[in-house]
This record gives structure tokens, C-alpha cells and sequence, in this order.
């Protein structure tokens, strides 16, 4: 394991950890996972119990208070697993979903709901994207009416995480339709069972198999006013807020898949036979293998310092939209030469890198495409 100034003891020990259990549990399981189209709840259970659920959150609620770095530690060991679809149903529930409460929830909301969070009892999604807003966050319709002691929700959302199975959602939804730009957004709790809400499409993706994705259809439901999370019509700044926490562990979890294809894909050829010896033996293989290696461990080291910042506080907007682009693109690179190294086997369902292929794909797509986040870097080039 690689030595580096960003982590602390405890820090590296959660690291063995996760890599533990991604030996011990996913890595033999996982092929079930993907057959069966979601991780099994026990065993999100289990990694509650390990502590994985509660790294940024408080002790009170039975976390353990760490920063941007252990997120970053949890995402790269996970997309070291192979699976992708196993990695997202963690990092969704861990980065992405339940943050929303941990930062904004009431002292009752927190105590109703974060230490099962915490636990894995609750596992959580978040509704932002519709078939018309993905990143452009403004052009949201899902709309939340008051009505007395209670909002009345209607609207869709779509390629939500964790959307089949999970028990507590975080949707965003316009309470002022009338307001322009960013204003007028509120988000809600909304519970699995709360009538009004449906699961109105299990959709079927091209890779992340194990990972839940769903439609979702909100026609009259009413929710509790109490179930209102931080301030009416300022949820517009929450998602921003939070779509930072999300890209970086989305890039470190790239990180962890692209180092792990390259692993695979080094001791492949180091084995395969031809042409009188063995694929290694080529330089033009091992020359495209090491400039590889120095891209990921260069894309690496902007990672970790980006999680450096934001643990230290800084604003990292810029270096944070360099982390996606760059590891969401470069992931697809590594991979496509370990498919191609690995020659007709590596097109074989079989064969771990044809399936980190199709889960790496997305990887320049979800949470803020490569072009969103160039651009997010472009407003800020040349800024001091």
C-alpha cells in the first residue's frame, strides 16, 4: 500500500479495513449482487455495523466524525471491488443521499432518522434528476404545494440510486414555481411507504448491475410540513452544495477502479503466452501500462488534495470539477486499453475488466458530466 502525507493513522486503518471486507464479502458475492440487481440489505447492515456508514457524521448519532479524506478512502476501496454497482449503492447512501440530513436536518429529524442511517437500517436516495433537469438543477417541475400542516408533492424523478430499495428519500421539488433561476427549490423527507409516492420504473442500465436504479412518481402525496429539510425555497444551494461531496468521491471511486483494471490487466499479460513468450514482454504494452500508471497515480494525488482542502475547509469548487473530468475520462481510457490487452477474453462476461468496462462508462456521466464540470473550471481559470 502506497505511503502518502494526506491520511492519518486511523485513517490508513480504515482503508485495511474496507479493503478487508472488499476482499472477504464482494468480491466472492459479487456476481450475485449483479444477478440479482441490488446489494442485499444484510450485508449493508454489516457495514453500518463496521462503522462505513458513519464516517462524516457525528458521535452522538454513532459516527465517527471524520472528513473529506476518509470519504475519499471509503470510494477508492470501493472501486477497487470490481464492482461498480456495489461501490455506488454505498457511496449514494454514505456521500450523496443522507448528507442532505446530516447537514440540515432539525435536532428531531437527526434523532428520528441519522443513527439508523448510521447503522444501515435506513438506506437512503436522492431525487434531483427528472427526464427534463439533470445538472441544470433550474429546469426542475416536480413541484411541493402548502397545504396547511402538510405539502402536497407531485412530479417524477429519474436514474435515482438505491431507488428500488431504500427506505428514506431526499427529493427535491419547486415550492415557488413562480421564482426564477436558482430560488424557489425545497427539499423533503419522504418515507418508502408514504401513499402518493411510487416506484413507477425499475430501470435496467448497462453497467453498475448491482445497484438499484429506479423512476420515481410522486401524484398527490402528502408529507408532513415537519418533513421540510432546511429552509423553504433555498435547497437549490443544499444540492450545489453537496454536488461537491459527491464529485469527489466519484472521483476517487474512479481512482480505485482505474488502479485496480491496471493491477488486473499487469498480471495478465505478465502470464498470457504468445508469440514465444508472454505479452509483457512487448514494449509497446509495457510502455502503454506505465504511462497509464502515471496518469492514476498523478490523478490520484489531485484527489487526495482536493479532500485535503476541503478538510481543512477551503473552498474547492475549481479542484473539485477537475477531479470529476479528469478521473471520470481517464477511468474510460485505462479501461479500454485493459479490455484490448486482455484481447478475446476481456470481452468474455466472465472476465472482471469486461465488466469494470461497462460499470466505468458512467463514470463521465453521473453526478455532473465531463462538459458541466469543464466548464464549472473554466469560470474559474485565472481567478486568484
Amino acid at each position: 500500500m502506497m505511503e502518502t502525507i494526506y491520511f492519518s493513522e486511523e485513517q490508513n486503518l480504515l482503508r485495511e479495513q474496507v479493503r478487508r471486507f472488499v476482499i472477504e464479502m464482494a468480491q466472492p458475492n459479487g456476481e450475485a449482487w449483479e444477478a440479482a440487481g441490488y446489494v442485499p440489505r444484510a450485508v449493508l447492515r454489516q457495514m453500518g455495523a463496521l462503522g462505513f456508514f458513519g464516517i462524516r457524521y457525528p458521535e452522538q448519532y454513532g459516527g465517527i466524525a471524520s472528513n473529506a479524506l476518509s470519504s475519499v478512502v471509503l470510494a477508492e476501496e470501493l472501486g477497487r471491488s470490481t464492482f461498480g454497482g456495489f461501490a455506488v449503492t454505498v457511496l449514494v447512501h454514505t456521500d450523496m443521499a443522507s448528507p442532505h440530513l446530516a447537514r440540515f436536518g432539525t435536532p428531531a429529524q437527526l434523532d428520528a432518522y441519522l443513527p439508523g442511517v448510521i447503522r444501515g437500517d435506513l438506506i437512503t436516495a436522492v431525487g434531483v434528476t427528472e427526464p427534463d433537469a439533470g445538472s441544470d438543477v433550474q429546469g426542475m417541475r416536480a413541484t411541493a404545494r402548502r397545504d396547511g400542516d402538510t405539502y402536497v408533492l407531485n412530479g417524477s424523478k429519474m436514474f435515482i440510486t438505491n431507488g428500488v430499495h431504500a427506505d428514506l428519500y431526499f427529493i427535491a421539488a419547486k415550492t415557488n414555481p413562480q421564482a426564477k433561476g436558482a430560488h424557489g427549490t425545497s427539499i423533503f423527507l419522504v418515507e418508502k411507504e408514504t401513499p402518493g409516492f411510487t416506484v413507477s420504473k425499475e430501470l435496467h442500465k448497462t453497467g453498475w448491475l448491482s445497484s438499484d436504479t429506479a423512476e420515481l412518481n410522486f401524484a398527490d402525496c402528502r408529507i408532513p410540513a415537519a418533513n421540510l429539510l432546511g429552509e423553504e425555497n433555498k435547497g437549490f444551494y443544499a444540492i450545489m452544495r453537496n454536488f461537491q461531496n459527491e464529485r469527489l468521491v466519484l472521483g476517487a471511486m474512479a481512482i480505485g477502479e482505474a488502479q485496480k483494471g491496471l493491477d488486473l490487466t499487469v498480471e495478465y499479460v505478465q502470464n498470457r503466452k504468445a508469440f514465444g513468450g508472454v505479452l509483457y514482454d512487448k514494449q509497446t504494452i509495457r510502455q502503454r501500462l506505465s504511462l497509464l500508471s502515471a496518469k492514476v497515480a498523478a490523478a490520484r494525488q489531485l484527489v487526495y488534495h482536493t479532500a485535503w482542502l476541503d478538510a481543512q475547509g477551503h473552498e474547492c469548487i475549481k479542484e473539485v470539477s477537475m477531479v470529476k473530468a479528469l478521473c471520470g475520462e481517464l477511468v474510460d481510457e485505462v479501461m479500454y486499453t485493459c479490455q484490448q490487452f486482455h484481447g478475446g477474453f476481456g470481452y468474455m462476461r466472465e472476465s472482471a475488466i469486461e465488466r469494470m468496462v461497462r460499470d466505468a462508462r458512467v463514470q463521465a456521466i453521473a453526478g455532473g458530466a465531463t462538459e458541466v464540470m469543464l466548464e464549472e473550471v473554466g469560470k474559474r481559470l485565472g481567478a486568484s
